[in-house]
């Protein structure tokens, strides 16, 4: 499945463009009816294909003869695109497109043969479910549709079915067989923590019964791991992670209405790592292996034991080498999407684009446009409008509302707004939406639909709102999956608006979750920094210090951490 990027038309220009540092971020002036800024290409990072994993660290297990994905009472391989009988992995990377690295093959990007070109932002392995000993695998859209491609190799998969509404979900996930007839089920988890099981039917084309409710109040995970068989019975397990790093086991017990038993904690500290990903049985003793990445890029290995427990960790691979990574398939997090940058503009009027790293940090600046070309722009960063996954730039000028990256001029009327927000998707539809706040204080919502342009009519959501001197938000600051914001008042004091995915009452009533605040001058919403699927936010001070804010509950961010210095020289950081 190929996909889409920002690819804004080129505008109508009298000189040449002008390709600008090793992304060749292109720029124009602008002409008479465009906005003041210059058009610039969306800018994103660079993949490269990481090294395998070394699965020999592993050791062998006991003899895999007569394991296959059809027997009864084994727990089906959930995406083996090479035959040897191993899980490989499936990924969505940090510029957007999908890849597999595969145990014994070459590994290779990924697509579907449908034509769609939305992107990926989550895949749900499900093994083999006709029997012709081909995996299917199953990718979520941004705007809730999943999409089964059957027969996947390392490169292609055929496009079977899909199915839309799955934006009611905050995270969908394959526990492995749940009632032992030999076929990958699916899980959804929605907003307020209740399970939903969809069972198999072995068929492409339309691979599910109708939903049941399994289970409730889920929602005390950050992330939960559809882990594949570890004790034995050859149904599927579940592991569920909470914000303090405790990790819980959840055997089955082979039921459809309740397919799992009580909780056993299996380990602590766990929250190292920001994501834990299923692997299945790897070598061949019958209980599924995990896998767990950490903030500097490195991949751990832990073997099931069978009992529901892991054993010592293994490293796999090398600190760095899988940095490059934003959601793996069968990962228990809830993925990021719409922002992971940041731009910054100079006192002369130059803008400097900074991409997320996953570990925490952002990456070496990138000069966006021609030197000296913004000054004097009223400038948004806004969640994706459409669905790129990458950040949308907004221009307002001469009271008309412009995205640089497609050239649209929105009309005229906008210079009422003193403030604009792109936070993410405030609806639930899984489009991006925009706040603008007017000079009386007033908050209006304006519909994403999607795409680049147009915006949906704006609806008002509240007044009292110039009692804040800052409000930002790009993605999920709670856990829950929905897009909240963070304000600040005069005073310093720091408030959460959690997401309710409602187009009418958007938010939560305020939160205050911290005072001292004023300390900064800037604060600033990158979307996700360290690649566990939740927002981060950025404060600068007078002095040009940088500090990080991570989540550590759902209402609460940890101790702050410098990550850089230097940041007085922008009087705009976005």
């Amino acid at each position: 499945m190929r996909t889409a990027f920002s690819k804004r038309a080129r505008r109508v220009a009298t000189c040449t463009a002008l390709a600008l540092s090793a992304g060749m971020l292109l720029a124009t002036p602008a002409s008479a009816d465009e906005g003041p800024g210059p058009a610039v290409k969306q800018p994103r990072p660079t993949f490269t294909q990481p090294a395998k994993p070394d699965l020999s660290k592993l050791g062998a297990g006991a003899n895999r003869a007569g394991r296959t994905a059809t027997t009864a009472g084994v727990s089906p391989v959930r995406f083996d695109v090479d035959g040897d009988g191993k899980n490989d992995l499936i990924y969505r990377a940090w510029d957007g497109t999908n890849h597999t690295t595969p145990s014994s093959a070459e590994s290779g990007e990924f697509f579907g043969d449908n034509g769609d070109a939305s992107p990926a932002i989550d895949f749900v392995p499900i093994g083999d479910q006709d029997g012709n000993g081909k995996p299917e695998v199953l990718v979520l859209s941004p705007h809730g549709t999943l999409r089964l491609y059957a027969d996947a190799t390392p490169t292609w998969g055929t496009y079977r079915w899909q199915g839309g509404g799955w934006t009611i979900y905050n995270k969908v996930f394959s526990p492995g067989d749940v009632n032992g007839d030999g076929r990958a089920d699916v899980i959804g988890r929605q907003h307020n923590g209740e399970l939903y099981l969809y069972l198999a039917t072995g068929n492409p084309s339309a691979p599910f019964g109708g939903r049941s409710k399994v289970g409730s109040g889920w929602n005390i995970y950050d992330q939960v791991v559809g882990v594949g068989d570890n004790d034995g019975d050859g149904k599927g397990d579940v592991l569920g992670r909470s914000y303090d790093g405790r990790v819980w086991f959840y055997g089955s017990s082979g039921s459809t209405t309740a397919p799992f038993k009580g909780r056993i904690e299996v380990g602590q500290g766990w929250n190292i790592y920001n994501q834990l990903i299923a692997m299945d049985d790897l070598n061949g003793d019958g209980a599924a292996e995990l896998f767990a990445r950490d903030q500097a890029g490195a991949l751990w290995a832990y073997s099931g034991l069978g009992n529901g427990r892991m054993g010592a960790r293994v490293l796999i691979a090398d600190k760095g080498a899988f940095l490059s990574v934003d959601q793996f398939g069968g990962s228990g997090t809830i993925p990021a999407f719409g922002k992971r940058a940041v731009l910054g503009r100079d006192k002369v009027g130059s803008l400097y684009w900074y991409s997320a790293q996953n570990n925490g940090l952002l990456g070496p600046r990138e000069q966006v446009g021609d030197t000296g070309g913004w000054g004097g722009v009223s400038l948004t960063y806004a969640s994706s409008l459409n669905d790129s996954g990458f950040a949308t730039l907004l221009e307002l000028s001469n009271n008309h509302l412009y995205n640089n990256f497609s050239g649209h001029d929105f009309g005229s009327g906008w210079g009422v707004y003193n403030l604009l927000v792109g936070p993410g998707d405030l609806t639930g539809d899984g489009k991006s939406d925009l706040l603008a706040r007017d000079k009386s204080g007033n908050l209006f919502l304006y519909r994403g639909t999607g795409a680049d342009h147009p915006l949906g009519t704006k609806t008002k959501i509240g007044a009292g709102w110039g009692a804040f001197n800052q409000i930002v938000g790009a993605g999920d600051y709670s856990g829950d999956g929905r897009a909240d914001i963070v304000t600040r008042d005069s005073a310093g004091g720091l408030f959460l608006y959690r997401g309710t995915g409602s187009a009418t009452t958007p938010f939560m009533a305020k939160l205050k979750i911290g005072s001292g605040w004023n300390t900064y001058t800037k604060l600033v919403a990158p979307g996700d920094l360290t690649g566990d699927g939740k927002a981060e936010l950025l404060g600068v001070t007078a002095g040009g210090d940088l500090y990080r804010y991570s989540p550590i509950s759902a209402t609460a961010f940890g101790p702050r951490v410098k990550i850089g210095s230097g940041w007085q020289i922008y009087n705009g950081v976005y």
